[in-house]
Formats: structure tokens, sequence, C-alpha cells
């Protein structure tokens, strides 16, 4: 995926007919050598404004303002990791999420906060501008459909990370128009809604394998039912899609039908989920993709390339290895986690212990002997060629097909039962009672170091999120460090939300209100 976005449709053609690699769909030359009176003319810029649309979904910096790639940042709040770092100085940001002692002043938190409105702009410029473009009804359609998509994306990371968020549907005639109020969670919720299940009936089903990355109407199904977990979870309503109601029933109906029908399912192993073999593969609903295409060395616009800075930043800090590429040691691995999953067949393929490892391991701060495996520094998805640090290759599996069955199952299908029993049989694991709780405690030995975990402790209540999120005097062998900076206390009163960036108060002349607890 490159923001490259504005290279000639002749070359963007040859690229989709010459490749099938899931990078090259967004690599093309950047927007801003066009401008507005003159775009969005013929079918060859409306992909390229589409591509940069898709392009945002990458985005893990924020020039100027702070790094803040998803999986890592989500994994920290949760009790699956630490903030870890080189030292105190150097995850200093992180820990301030790590224990909830969130200034409002945060550069992650406003790192966030700009992205996901970035890529909120530019689809409603893209659903704006289209009716002008020299195109089919039906690729007209399409792109909306997927703009749609990707709006709905944005949205429900702001409103499930900050709750009190404006609702932008168009783009902003000018400055009289800059001070937006913030919209309730159930009018953000319902557009989500709304968007996603417009965006179905013009989704395709399946895409060729050099357009892999763009969106299918399964996608937008499972998306649909993670919103809806989250937001019944948090808020006990329905949600409504314009005249529509989505409730429960009509979930468990989408869902089973991606799994009857899609032809998504599960890989037989279960690390091949993470390893290149596996990217874009049957059991990935929706991916968002990261390479070494272009290779890029510019540290002064990390944005600029397309690695995954998660795998950067959650790698082990081992020198003169041949298996791990000097990696950064944030998200350090709980030992809070280690106990619920090291006896699951899982854990070998989640957790990378420091008795694994070659070459010199450098213990940085909340050092516990313990690394992400699934999106790491390993050998495997070093680039191949620029700035080691940012040409990491392995792609995010947003939402892989095991979740999609133990969504199903959770939300009450009749095919409950052979769902979990389908995810565990697929690890060796034998059949369980497909009651709740054994079907939530699934997800935690399947889905943990995703991104996943905060999410699914928010939507079971403030109460349920507490006690799973504040924990003292857990510690394993290999830590390092007093207990005090593994400790670690929810703030409650937050209800888990991240504050509105001071920044965006002050510009709002009084129409933001802070979330409460800060």
């Amino acid at each position: 995926m490159k923001k490259n976005i504005y290279q000639s449709a002749k070359a963007f053609l040859l690229i989709i007919l010459m490749t099938a690699c899931s990078e090259d769909f967004l690599d093309l030359k950047p927007l801003d050598q066009e401008v507005t009176t003159t775009f969005y003319k013929t079918e060859e810029q409306a992909i390229q404004a589409l591509v940069s649309v898709y392009d945002v979904l990458g985005y893990q910096e924020t020039p100027g303002v702070s790094w803040a790639p998803f999986i890592v940042i989500s994994d920290i709040l949760s009790d699956d990791a630490y903030a870890g770092g080189g030292d105190a100085n150097d995850g200093q940001d992180e820990d301030e999420l790590n224990n909830f002692n969130i200034p409002t002043t945060s550069n992650i938190v406003r790192a966030i906060w700009i992205k996901n409105f970035i890529g909120i702009y530019r689809a409603n410029t893209l659903m704006e501008k289209i009716g002008g473009v020299d195109a089919s009804e039906e690729f007209k359609n399409r792109l909306i459909a997927e703009c749609k998509f990707l709006r709905a994306y944005f949205n429900f990371e702001q409103v499930a990370y900050f709750e009190n968020i404006p609702l932008l549907n168009r783009t902003l005639s000018g400055p009289s128009e800059y001070n937006q109020p913030q919209a309730t969670p159930e009018q953000v919720y319902n557009q989500i809604a709304l968007d996603l299940t417009e965006a179905m009936a013009d989704l395709p089903e399946t895409v060729p394998g050099a357009e892999a990355g763009r969106v299918t109407k399964w996608a937008a199904q499972a998306l649909l039912a993670r919103v809806y977990l989250f937001y019944n979870g948090v808020y006990n309503k329905e949600l409504q899609a314009g005249t529509t109601a989505v409730n429960r029933t009509v979930v468990v109906g989408y869902l089973d039908n991606l799994i009857a029908t899609s032809g998504h399912d599960l890989l037989e192993d279960y690390a091949e989920n993470f390893k290149l073999s596996g990217e874009n593969g049957i059991e990935s609903v929706f991916e968002i993709a990261y390479g070494d295409t272009p290779p890029w060395w510019d540290w002064g616009y990390v944005r600029g390339g397309e690695g995954n800075l998660s795998a950067q930043m959650q790698g082990p800090r081992v020198a003169g290895s041949d298996n791990w590429n000097r990696g950064w040691s944030f998200g350090t691995v709980s030992q809070k986690l280690v106990n619920d999953i090291k006896n699951d067949p899982r854990y070998e393929y989640t957790v990378v212990t420091q008795e694994q490892l070659d070459g010199t391991l450098s213990k940085g701060y909340q050092h516990t002997g313990y690394f992400s495996r699934k999106y790491s520094s390993d050998a495997e998805h070093w680039g191949s060629d620029g700035q080691f640090e940012l040409n990491r290759t392995c792609n995010h599996r947003v939402i892989r097909f095991s979740d999609v069955l133990l969504m199903a199952a959770e939300l009450g299908s009749p095919n409950a039962q052979q769902y979990l029993d389908k995810v565990r049989a697929r690890v060796g694991l034998g059949s369980i009672p497909a009651t709740p709780e054994n079907i939530y405690n699934e997800r935690r030995l399947e889905l943990s170091l995703e991104g996943i975990r905060y999410f699914d402790l928010l939507r079971k209540g403030t109460s349920f999120a507490n006690q799973a999120l504040t924990y003292s005097g857990i510690r394993g062998p290999n830590y390092v460090g007093d207990q005090q900076i593994f400790d670690v206390t929810f703030n409650a009163a937050t209800k888990g939300f991240l504050p509105i960036p001071q920044t965006e108060i002050d510009l709002s002349a009084g129409k933001f209100v802070q979330n409460t607890g800060y």
C-alpha cells in the first residue's frame, strides 16, 4: 500500500494487469500534483482518488505529532501488553495510556484523531466529486460503496476511541463551518450502520488478486457485526440504518450468510495467518497491506513509507541475530496474558519468549521476557531494501474468519456450537459448550495481540473492564524493574475512552466538551 497516488491511468492499469501484489493497488503518485478544478474527471483520476482514501488505513504516524500504530496502541491499552520501549523516557507517552493517566495534550491521542478525520475527509470528497467523472454508473456505484465502507471504518475507530466526536458526512465549505458540534454516539453509530448497509449492495463478493486490499461485501457485513457488538455492549441499544433496524437477528443473518456463502474459511494452520503466505488468504475477510514498495528511508516523513510500524515497535531489541532484526520492544506482553494462554496450542504462535531469541537481547523498560509473535521484527518480514525499521512487510489482519465465527456464535446463531467447535478444532482442541462465557473466552485465546482485546473489554461494561484492567502483583520470572511499574489502575471515570485532544477543544470555539474523567 502506498501513497504515491498519482501516476497516469495507463501506468496504473499496467500494474493491475502485470502484478498480483496487494501493495500495488496503492502504488500511485501524490494527489497534490493535481488541482480539484481539473481532477475528478476520468476513471483513472477517480481510482487515484480512491487510492488516497485507502491509503489512510495504513497511516501509523502523523508528521510532527506522534507515531500511533493501531495494534500497538490498542494492545497497550488492554491487559495484553505494557508500554515497553527502551527506557522509561522512551515509552513515556505509551505508558500514560498503559496506566490510564492520559493527558489531554497526549500526542498519541492527537495523532489518532487527525488520522481518522483525514480518511473521512477524503472519502467525503470523492463521493461528492464522483458525479463529474466520465464513467459508468456501475463503476461510480462501486467507488461510492468503497468510500462508505472506509468512512464507516474511520468513524468507528474514532467513536470507539473518543465516544463524542463530530459527525462529518460532507466536506465543509469554509471557515464559517469549521466549528462543528459533537454528535451523540447514537448518531455516529447509526450513520456507520447506514454506510455499511448501503455499501453492501454495490460491493463485489470477490476481487482479483491484483486488487487485493479492496473491500468486499463480506468485509462490510463483518465490520457491521463488530460495530454492533461494541455498540450494543456499551450502550445496550440496537442500530438503526436509516429506516432499517439493525438488530441482533439481522446481524446474525449477515454473519451466517458470510460463513455459508462467501468462500472464506479457516486456514488449516493457525500460524499461517501471520506469515507472508497467509496474506489476503482465505481466512482474511479484511486486511490492511504493508510492505517495502517503494523502499523507504525518510525519518522525516515516516508516513511516506509502507512498513508496518507495529511490527517494528513490538519486535525484541536483538542485535546480531539471524532471525530478529532490532525491534524497539514496545508492547511487551503481560504475564496476565501468558497465564491465560500458556496451556493453549495458540500460545507458541502468539508469544515469543526471550529464551527463543538468538543474538544479543537488550532489555528495555517494562521488560517481561515476552514479545508479540504475530506482529514482530522476525526475519520473514524484513524489507528487501530501505531503512530496515521503516520497511516491515507484515499485513494487518483486521478481521479474520475465525473472528466472524466467534461473533456469530456470541450473538446467538443457531450454529453457535458448530462455529465454536470449528475454531477450536483447527488447533486440535475438543468441543466445549457454546456458552456466552466460553465463546467470549475463546476470543482471548484466538485473537490476542491483534488489537481487539481492549474493545472486547469495554463492551462488557465499565465494571467488567475495571476488573480486567486493574491488576497488581502479577510478575513473571524474567521481569526487570520494580513491581510498581507493572501495576495498572484503570480510570473507570473515563469509561475507557480517550480524551478529546486539547488542541481540538481550543479550536472548537466552545463547541466541544471534554470527555468525562479528564
